[in-house]
Protein backbone atom coordinates (compact mmCIF):
# COMPACT_ATOMS: atom_id res chain seq x y z
CA UNK A 1 0.00 0.00 0.00
CA UNK A 2 0.87 3.25 -0.59
CA UNK A 3 -0.27 6.45 1.59
CA UNK A 4 -0.12 10.00 0.09
CA UNK A 5 -0.30 12.82 2.10
CA UNK A 6 -3.14 15.80 0.58
CA UNK A 7 -3.59 17.72 3.99
CA UNK A 8 -2.80 16.81 7.76
CA UNK A 9 -3.66 20.12 9.22
CA UNK A 10 -5.89 19.94 12.32
CA UNK A 11 -9.53 20.95 12.56
CA UNK A 12 -8.66 24.00 10.40
CA UNK A 13 -6.45 24.58 6.92
CA UNK A 14 -2.49 25.71 8.26
CA UNK A 15 -0.18 28.17 6.04
CA UNK A 16 0.02 26.21 2.69
CA UNK A 17 -1.28 23.48 4.55
CA UNK A 18 -4.53 21.97 3.74
CA UNK A 19 -6.86 19.94 6.11
CA UNK A 20 -6.74 16.24 6.69
CA UNK A 21 -6.85 14.34 3.01
CA UNK A 22 -5.03 10.89 2.00
CA UNK A 23 -4.99 8.69 -1.07
CA UNK A 24 -4.15 4.61 -0.47
CA UNK A 25 -3.14 2.91 -3.25
CA UNK A 26 -2.95 -0.63 -4.07
CA UNK A 27 -3.28 -2.93 -7.37
CA UNK A 28 -3.77 0.30 -9.23
CA UNK A 29 -6.95 1.21 -7.25
CA UNK A 30 -7.19 4.61 -5.35
CA UNK A 31 -9.18 4.84 -2.20
CA UNK A 32 -9.59 8.84 -1.48
CA UNK A 33 -9.80 8.71 2.46
CA UNK A 34 -11.00 12.49 4.00
CA UNK A 35 -11.47 15.37 1.60
CA UNK A 36 -10.96 18.79 3.65
CA UNK A 37 -10.50 21.67 3.08
CA UNK A 38 -7.72 22.73 0.42
CA UNK A 39 -7.10 18.72 -0.53
CA UNK A 40 -9.05 19.38 -3.41
CA UNK A 41 -6.32 22.19 -5.29
CA UNK A 42 -3.21 19.90 -3.49
CA UNK A 43 -4.65 16.90 -5.44
CA UNK A 44 -4.85 18.65 -8.48
CA UNK A 45 -1.04 19.78 -8.31
CA UNK A 46 -0.11 16.52 -10.28
CA UNK A 47 -3.18 14.64 -10.34
CA UNK A 48 -6.42 14.08 -12.03
CA UNK A 49 -9.46 15.20 -9.54
CA UNK A 50 -10.87 12.31 -11.27
CA UNK A 51 -8.29 9.98 -10.11
CA UNK A 52 -10.73 8.31 -6.81
CA UNK A 53 -11.84 4.74 -7.56
CA UNK A 54 -14.02 5.45 -4.04
CA UNK A 55 -14.07 8.04 -1.19
CA UNK A 56 -14.18 6.99 2.97
CA UNK A 57 -15.08 9.23 5.23
CA UNK A 58 -14.50 9.54 8.68
CA UNK A 59 -16.64 11.71 10.15
CA UNK A 60 -18.46 15.07 8.77
CA UNK A 61 -16.57 17.84 10.62
CA UNK A 62 -15.76 20.51 7.67
CA UNK A 63 -11.42 19.60 8.09
CA UNK A 64 -12.39 16.40 6.96
CA UNK A 65 -15.15 16.88 3.68
CA UNK A 66 -15.63 20.30 3.30
CA UNK A 67 -14.23 19.50 -0.35
CA UNK A 68 -16.71 17.23 -1.26
CA UNK A 69 -18.73 20.13 -2.98
CA UNK A 70 -16.27 21.08 -5.28
CA UNK A 71 -15.55 17.33 -6.68
CA UNK A 72 -19.07 17.58 -7.02
CA UNK A 73 -18.93 20.62 -9.24
CA UNK A 74 -16.26 18.71 -11.04
CA UNK A 75 -17.68 15.92 -11.41
CA UNK A 76 -21.25 17.37 -12.88
CA UNK A 77 -19.86 19.85 -15.11
CA UNK A 78 -16.40 19.14 -15.97
CA UNK A 79 -16.07 18.66 -20.28
CA UNK A 80 -14.03 15.50 -19.49
CA UNK A 81 -15.64 14.27 -16.10
CA UNK A 82 -16.04 10.41 -15.72
CA UNK A 83 -19.35 8.54 -16.30
CA UNK A 84 -20.59 6.88 -13.52
CA UNK A 85 -21.20 7.05 -9.91
CA UNK A 86 -18.21 7.46 -7.66
CA UNK A 87 -18.30 5.19 -4.56
CA UNK A 88 -18.68 6.88 -1.20
CA UNK A 89 -18.74 5.42 2.23
CA UNK A 90 -19.51 7.72 5.04
CA UNK A 91 -21.60 8.13 8.26
CA UNK A 92 -25.50 7.81 7.36
CA UNK A 93 -26.13 11.47 6.87
CA UNK A 94 -23.65 12.10 4.58
CA UNK A 95 -26.18 12.19 1.81
CA UNK A 96 -28.25 14.78 3.18
CA UNK A 97 -25.38 16.82 4.67
CA UNK A 98 -23.44 17.14 1.23
CA UNK A 99 -26.89 18.07 -0.63
CA UNK A 100 -27.36 20.66 2.11
CA UNK A 101 -23.18 21.85 1.86
CA UNK A 102 -23.64 21.63 -2.33
CA UNK A 103 -27.25 23.28 -3.17
CA UNK A 104 -28.17 25.67 0.21
CA UNK A 105 -31.39 26.48 -1.69
CA UNK A 106 -34.74 24.20 -0.55
CA UNK A 107 -36.21 23.68 -3.28
CA UNK A 108 -32.92 22.84 -5.48
CA UNK A 109 -32.27 20.13 -2.63
CA UNK A 110 -36.11 18.27 -3.48
CA UNK A 111 -34.94 17.51 -6.88
CA UNK A 112 -30.94 16.69 -6.54
CA UNK A 113 -29.80 13.94 -3.79
CA UNK A 114 -26.63 13.44 -5.58
CA UNK A 115 -27.37 9.77 -6.65
CA UNK A 116 -26.09 10.92 -10.26
CA UNK A 117 -22.49 11.62 -9.22
CA UNK A 118 -21.95 8.82 -6.36
CA UNK A 119 -23.37 6.05 -4.79
CA UNK A 120 -23.05 6.40 -1.05
CA UNK A 121 -22.75 3.48 1.37
CA UNK A 122 -23.53 4.20 5.18
CA UNK A 123 -20.52 3.07 7.32
CA UNK A 124 -21.16 0.96 10.54
CA UNK A 125 -18.94 -1.09 13.09
CA UNK A 126 -18.78 -3.78 10.34
CA UNK A 127 -15.85 -4.69 7.37
CA UNK A 128 -16.71 -3.86 3.82
CA UNK A 129 -14.61 -4.83 0.81
CA UNK A 130 -13.90 -1.22 -1.29
CA UNK A 131 -11.70 -2.22 -4.39
CA UNK A 132 -8.87 -4.34 -2.80
CA UNK A 133 -9.28 -3.30 0.87
CA UNK A 134 -11.05 -4.92 3.84
CA UNK A 135 -11.83 -1.81 6.15
CA UNK A 136 -13.01 -2.39 9.58
CA UNK A 137 -14.77 0.63 11.18
CA UNK A 138 -16.08 0.98 14.58
CA UNK A 139 -17.15 3.71 16.65
CA UNK A 140 -14.83 6.69 17.36
CA UNK A 141 -15.41 9.02 20.66
CA UNK A 142 -16.28 12.17 18.96
CA UNK A 143 -19.09 14.40 19.31
CA UNK A 144 -20.69 13.54 16.02
CA UNK A 145 -21.21 9.94 14.50
CA UNK A 146 -17.06 9.22 13.69
CA UNK A 147 -15.15 6.27 12.97
CA UNK A 148 -11.51 5.06 13.20
CA UNK A 149 -11.24 2.06 10.38
CA UNK A 150 -8.56 -0.70 10.52
CA UNK A 151 -7.63 -0.76 6.51
CA UNK A 152 -5.87 -4.25 5.16
CA UNK A 153 -4.48 -5.20 1.93
CA UNK A 154 -2.20 -8.40 1.51
CA UNK A 155 -1.55 -9.04 5.12
CA UNK A 156 -0.68 -5.33 5.81
CA UNK A 157 -2.76 -3.48 8.11
CA UNK A 158 -3.17 0.64 8.36
CA UNK A 159 -5.08 1.91 11.54
CA UNK A 160 -6.36 5.19 10.91
CA UNK A 161 -8.19 7.27 14.23
CA UNK A 162 -9.86 9.76 12.51
CA UNK A 163 -11.02 12.46 15.07
CA UNK A 164 -11.12 10.75 18.24
CA UNK A 165 -10.82 10.83 22.05
CA UNK A 166 -9.22 7.62 24.13
CA UNK A 167 -11.11 5.02 23.14
CA UNK A 168 -11.28 0.80 24.30
CA UNK A 169 -12.67 0.68 20.28
CA UNK A 170 -10.24 2.78 18.35
CA UNK A 171 -7.10 0.59 20.28
CA UNK A 172 -8.54 -2.56 19.27
CA UNK A 173 -8.29 -2.11 15.60
CA UNK A 174 -4.84 -1.16 16.08
CA UNK A 175 -3.65 -4.16 17.73
CA UNK A 176 -0.60 -5.49 15.93
CA UNK A 177 -1.34 -3.02 13.12
CA UNK A 178 2.17 -2.31 10.96
CA UNK A 179 0.98 1.16 11.14
CA UNK A 180 -0.82 3.44 12.85
CA UNK A 181 -1.91 6.94 11.37
CA UNK A 182 -2.58 8.55 14.30
CA UNK A 183 -4.16 12.15 15.25
CA UNK A 184 -2.46 14.39 17.95
CA UNK A 185 -4.43 17.53 18.07
CA UNK A 186 -2.98 19.03 21.04
CA UNK A 187 -0.84 18.67 23.69
CA UNK A 188 -1.46 16.69 26.88
CA UNK A 189 -3.28 18.36 30.07
CA UNK A 190 -5.66 17.50 32.64
CA UNK A 191 -8.63 20.16 30.98
CA UNK A 192 -8.67 18.50 27.72
CA UNK A 193 -12.19 18.17 27.08
CA UNK A 194 -13.19 14.27 27.00
CA UNK A 195 -13.96 12.03 23.82
CA UNK A 196 -12.87 15.11 21.53
CA UNK A 197 -9.39 14.48 20.39
CA UNK A 198 -5.88 12.56 21.09
CA UNK A 199 -3.04 14.13 22.57
CA UNK A 200 1.00 13.27 21.43
CA UNK A 201 1.09 11.16 24.79
CA UNK A 202 -2.23 9.83 23.91
CA UNK A 203 -1.38 9.04 20.78
CA UNK A 204 1.99 7.17 21.92
CA UNK A 205 0.43 5.43 24.09
CA UNK A 206 -2.02 3.97 21.99
CA UNK A 207 0.50 3.08 19.68
CA UNK A 208 2.41 1.18 22.42
CA UNK A 209 -0.11 -0.68 24.01
CA UNK A 210 -1.91 -1.32 20.81
CA UNK A 211 1.37 -2.84 19.91
CA UNK A 212 1.71 -1.25 16.57
CA UNK A 213 5.13 -1.07 14.00
CA UNK A 214 5.29 2.07 13.31
CA UNK A 215 3.21 5.59 14.18
CA UNK A 216 2.66 8.49 12.01
CA UNK A 217 1.55 11.30 13.81
CA UNK A 218 -1.24 13.57 11.75
CA UNK A 219 -3.87 16.20 12.40
CA UNK A 220 -2.14 18.62 14.47
CA UNK A 221 -3.72 21.95 15.07
CA UNK A 222 -1.54 25.06 13.32
CA UNK A 223 -1.03 26.73 17.13
CA UNK A 224 0.00 23.17 18.66
CA UNK A 225 3.81 23.00 18.72
CA UNK A 226 4.92 19.81 16.51
CA UNK A 227 8.11 19.44 18.20
CA UNK A 228 6.01 19.29 21.94
CA UNK A 229 3.70 16.41 20.03
CA UNK A 230 6.79 14.35 19.39
CA UNK A 231 8.70 14.71 21.84
CA UNK A 232 5.22 13.63 24.07
CA UNK A 233 4.37 10.68 21.55
CA UNK A 234 8.28 9.26 21.60
CA UNK A 235 7.63 9.70 25.76
CA UNK A 236 5.25 6.63 25.39
CA UNK A 237 6.52 5.02 22.36
CA UNK A 238 9.82 3.22 21.28
CA UNK A 239 9.21 2.32 17.63
CA UNK A 240 9.23 4.58 14.62
CA UNK A 241 7.97 7.59 14.97
CA UNK A 242 7.33 10.02 11.77
CA UNK A 243 4.58 13.60 11.20
CA UNK A 244 3.33 12.93 8.40
CA UNK A 245 3.89 16.28 5.94
CA UNK A 246 1.82 17.54 3.36
CA UNK A 247 1.92 16.14 -0.54
CA UNK A 248 4.60 13.19 0.59
CA UNK A 249 4.24 9.37 0.02
CA UNK A 250 4.75 6.87 2.93
CA UNK A 251 5.49 3.07 1.54
CA UNK A 252 3.77 0.73 4.02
Amino acid sequence: MLLTVLGCSGSVPGPGTAASGYLLEAEGFTLGIELGTGTLAQLQLDRDPFAFDALLFSHLHPDHCADFSPLTVLRRYHPERPAGRLPVYAPAEAPSRFVAAYSPDAQDRAVTDLSDAYAFTALGPRTVHIGPFAVTADRAAHPCEAFAFRITHDGTTLTYTGDTGWSDAVTALARDADVLLSEASWTHADDRPPDLHLSGTEAGRLASVAGVGRLLITHVTPWTPVDDVLTEAKAEFAGEITRVRPREAYRL
